[in-house]
């Protein structure tokens, strides 16, 4: 059989985190051995039913089994456009500063095929989301800068450790994989200074919804129009699988956007965007989270709560985090070494170093195992074994 080599650009990519880590898990799965999964950030809640009931329902509809557009349905962006007029204040025009696309993670990818050459710079938080830094990077040709986010400075990116004239600067809250959050001043500073040196800012808004203890995440289109931002249904609404996500910002960002997408994908299935707009009229006239929404994030409050006060207890310095459904702690040694031990606990877990090497020594670990699995988890743990 004929051998075929690789492109040099996608020889630069590591191959992505949970496709290194599979091998582990599985060996013990093989063995026959009960995994308690605090890895991938994947909802084990379900889609609302109202959500699953539209898909059924708009499925049927011959219409809707047709070829969308790159841009997405007109509908669903006039939903996302009044979504964004009801939770954060902000005028969005649906026809120049929408874009529907099929789940966020590919928006992060092809922004920057979009606006950045052979040669530029794009600047990438460490720790941050692997496609910032990896295929972003690699099928551009560009340059990366790592700014390391620090613990004490609230994992913030400090814009002094950024390089003028960069082309792009990715940023994340609240932010995987530390669980940190910001407010709007932050994100007025952050605009200002991209604004001022020629930096494209690509806010991800991703877990915009899921956030504890009063705080609510602000839109960077609230700091000002000079950005494009990436939201998802996926956490939201526990839509991980139905890859539904949308890019919302100023014109000739969406506008590149748009075309990059023209002449890769056909959009997001039309029944499936149906159902975005279903998921999104949950939402009231004052933007407050929608009942069903509010009952899933005390799930994930109860189970954070467990999780951080039994990491506590085993002596783990663990911030009780405001945003996302993640747990981020310094776990004493080289994050693989400690996922290794866990593995033998039968736990899953996810090393920092997997999001930048700046977070070598620190674990993510999801919220996405019941209250009981936890306790499991977290006495395994005490014990030193899986039994």
């Amino acid at each position: 059989m004929t051998s075929y080599e690789q492109s040099d650009r996608l020889k630069r990519i590591p191959p992505y985190l949970y496709v290194r880590l599979k091998p582990i898990f599985d060996e013990k799965r093989a063995m026959g051995w009960d995994m308690i999964d605090f890895g991938i950030g994947d909802p084990d809640l379900p889609a609302p039913d109202c959500i699953v009931e539209e898909i059924r329902k708009q499925v049927a509809v011959t219409a809707n089994q047709k070829y969308s557009t790159s841009a997405g349905e007109r509908d669903l962006r006039v939903a996302v456009a009044e979504w964004y007029g009801r939770r954060f204040g902000v005028d969005i025009d649906p026809d120049t500063q929408v874009c529907i696309t099929i789940g966020s993670k590919e928006a992060v990818f092809h922004i920057a095929q979009a606006f950045v050459d052979r040669g530029e710079t794009i600047i990438v938080p460490s720790p941050g989301y692997p496609v910032y830094s990896g295929a972003s990077v690699a099928f551009n040709e560009a340059d990366c800068v790592l700014v390391p986010l620090k613990a004490e400075d609230g994992w913030l990116l400090d814009l002094d450790e950024c390089p003028k004239g960069a082309r792009m600067l990715y940023l994340n809250y609240p932010n995987n994989p530390t669980g940190a959050t910001c407010d709007l001043e932050y994100l007025r500073r952050v605009q200002d200074w991209c604004r001022e040196n020629g930096t494209i800012m690509c806010y991800d808004n991703a877990y915009s919804e899921m956030c504890y203890d009063g705080y609510r995440s602000p839109s960077a289109l609230q700091a000002g129009p000079d950005c494009i931002e990436l939201g998802s249904f996926s956490k939201t609404f526990n839509m991980t699988g139905f890859r539904l996500g949308y890019a919302v910002g100023h014109p000739d960002l969406v506008a590149g956007l748009r075309k990059c997408k023209g002449q890769i994908d056909s959009g997001a299935p039309i029944f499936i965007q149906k159902a975005g707009i279903r998921a999104l009229e949950l939402y009231g006239d004052d933007g407050g989270l929608p009942e069903v929404l509010a009952g899933n994030m005390e799930v994930y409050a109860e189970r954070r709560r467990v999780l951080v006060e039994g990491l506590r207890e085993l002596g783990y310095d663990v911030v009780m985090p405001k945003g996302t459904f993640y747990v981020w702690f310094d776990c004493g040694e080289p994050s693989f070494d400690f996922t290794r031990k866990m593995a033998n606990l039968g736990i899953i877990v996810t090393p920092g170093s997997g999001f930048g090497e700046s977070a070598d020594g620190y674990i993510r670990m999801t919220v996405t195992e019941p209250v009981e699995r936890i306790r499991i988890a977290l006495e395994r743990m005490r014990r030193g074994s899986y039994q």
